[in-house]
């Protein structure tokens, strides 16, 4: 893409990316340059992902259920890269688009999400991010199978056994699928318009946690600081993210801690919201990012869970490890997955029969030993 073309739209300062193949270019130090080096293998992934890109396209993007910071910020981020190049682009999401990210829509981040899998009909292409496995795009999955057209994956999960699409740009070693739409935008050299910026950044800093999280990598700060300089506002993007906290959030956070059981012998603690919960507070799914982290943070802690019951027989299990603990392994016994140390599964039964059935199973797993392999990738 030629570096003078912006987003339709699009404001604020503007950052050219430098040739990635000649870090001599940046006017950072040496090290710092070859970190943004984008890696052979996935520019030989990225190519071919590149040969699919055309003008005139009509582009479908799509991530997710409930989808997260890293979602979509690599949508909203894509979506701008794309819209540049002279295609169509359009987000059509599961689930609607989270209020906490609306910060990242608009100048030509359209979301057709509402309209469901109607907003795939007559599309060219269809481009899947931070999924691994199809399953997880929820009520569009049956219809993404049945497309003919080419479906192409962004991801940096561990592999499924039935991916979204064929042609893929996938790496367990990025912090976050946000990384790798970095590198895209590496390779076809395009520009880093400052709200391109704030979607990567978004995907950067809330898929490691705030930069906290073991999947943080020198790499992963290096990008962080490329994204400052197109025009990030750190200060803004934490209030954004992590200081604007409605009433209602924080009471419905006071009921679930209410739930908060720990079994120090098995070095496990859980936490449970009933079905309804959000509905009784007027809140979204979104709202409950991040409460999985208090049972994760007690000490002495290696496997958290938190149980949400969805209604209908339905029950959605986060999983978290706090060290050598592999929940991905452990979430694959119940038809879910992820990563090492964060993963997730949905689960048929009740409330208390599927907490039961899985702190019990829990407690073996983490008293088994059980620890991640070598190859498992941080997060």
């Amino acid at each position: 893409m030629s570096s003078d073309r912006a987003a339709p739209g699009s404001v604020g300062r503007r950052a050219v990316l430098p040739d990635p193949a000649m870090p001599h270019h940046d006017t950072a130090t040496p090290h710092s340059a070859n970190l943004l080096v984008v890696p052979d293998d996935r520019r030989v992934a990225i190519e071919r992902l590149a040969a699919e890109f055309r003008p005139g396209l009509r582009v479908a993007l799509s991530t997710h259920m409930n989808a997260d910071g890293d979602g979509c910020g690599s949508e909203s981020a894509l979506a701008r890269i794309l819209g540049a190049m002279g295609m169509d682009v359009r987000i059509v999401n599961p689930t609607p688009w989270p209020a906490m990210f609306d910060f990242l829509a608009g100048d030509g981040v359209r979301d057709f999400s509402p309209k469901g899998a109607a907003a795939l009909r007559g599309i060219d292409l269809l481009v899947v991010l931070d999924i691994s496995d199809v399953k997880r795009l929820g009520v569009l999955a049956d219809a993404v199978r049945s497309l003919a057209v080419p479906k192409l994956v962004i991801d940096h999960h561990l592999a499924s056994d039935e991916p979204a699409g064929t042609i893929t740009l996938t790496d367990t070693a990025a912090c976050a699928t946000g990384e790798l739409v970095y590198d895209l935008a590496a390779t076809l050299g395009a520009e880093i318009t400052e709200p391109i910026a704030r979607a990567l950044y978004t995907a950067l800093l809330t898929d490691t946690g705030g930069f906290r999280f073991s999947n943080t990598t020198p790499r992963c700060h290096a990008i962080a600081g490329r994204l400052l300089a197109a025009g990030v506002d750190p200060e803004d993007m934490y209030r954004r993210i992590y200081a604007s906290v409605s009433l209602n959030r924080l009471q419905l956070l006071r009921d679930a801690l209410d739930t908060l059981r720990v079994d120090e012998e098995s070095a496990i603690a859980w936490i449970s919201v009933p079905a309804g919960a959000l509905e009784q507070y007027g809140l979204q799914s979104e709202d409950l990012d991040g409460i999985v982290e208090h049972p994760r943070s007690i000490t002495g802690t290696r496997l958290a869970l938190f149980f949400r019951d969805l209604g209908h027989g339905k029950v959605k299990v986060s999983f978290r490890s706090t060290g050598d603990v592999d929940v991905n392994r452990f979430a694959k016994q119940f038809g879910g997955g992820g990563h090492a140390r964060a993963s997730g599964a949905l689960v048929s039964g009740t409330l208390e029969d599927v907490r039961d059935r899985i702190v019990a199973a829990a407690r073996d797993y983490v008293r088994a030993g059980a620890r991640e392999e070598p190859s498992a990738p941080r997060t």
